[in-house]
């Protein structure tokens, strides 16, 4: 089993559940703060890998979902650039075994990396609190 450095929002639903199944899974955490790390270009850069600039992005910030950042346009510098003065923005959570660093949480590709126990539904990275989540839970309520 790996260690995972493992940076998230402190309090993020979507980080415990994603913590949660590491630890089910035999992985050891050494959890950060990711809003409180102190990033440069070149720690948070790795991260992302070949993956395209929108990506690198928390979908759920509030400046994400108003419109007002919108990662699609950005260059890897402006993207950076932002990220930094604002951590809430990156996408997460941000993991580290050894020396290979991912960002966001796809269940199938950390499993294929470092193992997961089998779940009854999927963990991700979207946030269970988002708008869309939100609409899901009230499709599932019985009228009335």
């Amino acid at each position: 089993m790996a260690t995972v450095i493992f940076h998230e929002k402190p309090g993020c639903i979507g980080n415990a559940r994603q913590k949660a199944l590491l630890v089910r899974s035999g992985h050891r955490l050494d959890v950060r703060n990711l809003l409180t790390e102190p990033w440069t270009a070149e720690r948070l850069r790795p991260y992302f890998g070949t993956r395209p600039v929108a990506e690198w992005f928390n979908a759920s910030a509030p400046r994400i979902k108003s419109g007002e950042v919108r990662p699609e346009v950005l260059s890897e510098a402006e993207a950076l650039a932002l990220m930094l003065a604002e951590p809430l923005l990156i996408r997460r959570p941000l993991m580290q075994v050894g020396t290979r660093r991912e960002a966001g949480f796809d269940q199938a590709l950390v499993a294929a990396w470092i193992g997961l126990a089998p779940t009854e539904a999927p963990v991700t990275d979207a946030c269970p609190r988002s708008d869309t989540a939100a609409e899901a839970r009230e499709g599932d309520r019985p009228a009335g």
